[in-house]
């Protein structure tokens, strides 16, 4: 047999935390011949490890793994998700870096390993290592490491969020503040307690605790606008005069529907920051409007004009619609209206929307029984 080679990829993909969320990370390998040439459809056995300090480390965690290559030569493995045969994966405590991967692979499948390589890993653990500072002294220190970790995978574009039901997010940095540019599509809050979702149009109307549904109760459009929720569902602040859901978070962990104050922050950044339409000063809705999907408006600098110079600023709104406090949906394609966690008196909330004819971002508060998107925005 060939002596054949493995060239091991990047340490990358994705790393999600979270009680209900397995804790894995995914790695790739590319496997060669001694003449250079992929192996392809191939099967190999693998033993991984973790070694800490150093290349030449200890070893604190193994598992093996019995995969194939595929039409690329590819093989992909769930670090976490082996047979383990030493250490608990859980139990690394990713602040105690620096960490290396250890690859040993059989290409004949067995374990009789042949090849090995290994790696540092860099910035892939970012999400394992903030669960380890959530499970001890919560440090500034510790967490401004966490936030850099994040920030980097954010600027290289390969940080995705997910939620309690592994939906998975795209997000964007805005000045200091990381939003998701993507609608929330959860049918859970983010302890695993399942959100009603009410299609009748009377029973949404009666609601006083939270509730969700889908534009028109098809679900294909929840796939492109995500969810629409009542305001009950953003309402877990202990210090207003009622909790309408028991006060559980409808965003990740870690995330929060923005206060009408944050998202002032937001627009104002945008109107100082010179992203209105043509110097317009306020006028931002263009730069946060998605570049498709709206319906047309004929003037200049609306966001249904010219939609392909829309979204400048990357936070992607899409024209979701919403639901009216007496159940009848209305407005997709025309609308994007998205919640603020803040009250107004005693039977509004605030909210932020984009209309497909208006240049700007508009601000009002309206019935909380409505059906509005909501985008989640981190908590550091």
């Amino acid at each position: 047999m060939k002596r054949l080679l493995a060239f091991l990829s990047a340490i990358a993909l994705l790393v999600y935390v979270n009680a209900q969320v397995p804790q894995t990370m995914s790695y790739q390998a590319v496997i060669r011949d001694n003449a250079n040439e992929l192996v392809t459809d191939h099967p190999v056995g693998m033993q991984i490890s973790i070694l800490q300090g150093s290349s030449t480390g200890t070893a604190i965690y193994s598992e093996t793994h019995t995969s194939s290559t595929n039409e690329n030569g590819l093989v992909t493995i769930e670090v976490g998700g082996g047979t383990p045969i030493a250490g608990l994966f859980e139990g690394i405590d990713w602040s105690s870096g620096p960490y290396f991967i250890k690859s040993e692979i059989d290409p004949s499948g067995g374990a009789t390993y042949s090849i090995e390589g290994t790696s540092q890993i860099i910035s892939v653990p970012y999400a394992l290592y903030a669960k380890t500072a959530e499970i001890s002294a919560e440090s500034d220190g510790l967490r401004q490491q966490i936030k850099i970790l994040e920030d980097n995978l954010i600027s290289s574009g390969t940080y995705k969020l997910a939620d309690i039901e592994d939906n998975q997010y795209d997000v964007v940095k805005i000045g200091n503040h990381v939003w998701m540019k993507e609608n929330l599509k959860t049918t859970k809050y983010n302890d695993g307690t399942a959100i009603p979702n009410i299609t009748d149009n009377t029973s949404w109307a009666a609601l006083t605790t939270g509730a969700y549904c889908d534009y028109n109760n098809s679900p294909a459009n929840s796939a492109t606008y995500g969810r629409l929720y009542n305001w009950f569902t953003v309402d877990n602040n202990a210090a207003t005069k009622e909790v309408s859901n028991g006060g559980k978070n409808v965003c990740p962990t870690g995330w929060h529907v923005p206060t009408d104050s944050e998202w002032t922050t937001l627009t104002d950044y945008l109107t100082n920051s010179g992203y209105g339409y043509e110097g317009s000063g306020s006028d931002i809705a263009k730069s946060l409007a998605s570049t498709s999907g709206w319906n047309a408006a004929g003037s200049a600098g609306a966001v249904g004009n010219d939609q392909e110079s829309n979204n400048s600023s990357g936070f992607t709104a899409v024209p979701g619609g919403d639901r009216l406090f007496d159940g009848v949906f209305i407005d997709i394609g025309d609308y994007c209206v998205l919640w603020s966690s803040t009250m107004y008196l005693t039977n509004g909330a605030y909210h932020r929307g984009i209309y497909y004819i208006y240049h700007s971002v508009y601000r009002l508060a309206n019935d909380r029984k409505n059906g509005f998107s909501i985008r989640c925005l981190r908590d550091y």
